[in-house]
């Protein structure tokens, strides 16, 4: 043989091989966990939409609703969340 060669004795062929097996096994990993979060959303309840257009509709006809006084009326004060906060004095001392 001539002075410039080795002989090899496949150690670099195991690695590789090694390393494709476990790109495979990632690769299997995700596409398992993938196929675990598609069946968790297929077994998630659904609601049509006619059900929810109409459930939507019946709060918001029931439910007052303060931004919008036109609807309901006036708002009292004292009722309005939304109204400015009263405080007791013109300052506060900490």
């Amino acid at each position: 043989m001539p002075a410039g060669y080795e002989i090899r004795a496949g150690g670099e062929a195991v690695q590789i091989r090694r390393r494709n097996q476990s790109m495979s096994d990632l690769k299997l990993r995700r596409l398992t966990e993938l196929n675990l979060r598609l069946r968790e959303d297929l077994d998630r309840p659904r609601v049509k939409v006619s059900e929810a257009a109409m459930g939507l509709i019946n709060y918001t006809s029931q439910t007052k609703d303060f931004m919008v006084p036109q609807l309901w009326g006036p708002v009292d004060k004292r009722d309005d969340p939304y109204a400015p906060q009263q405080s007791g004095g013109c300052c506060t001392i900490m």
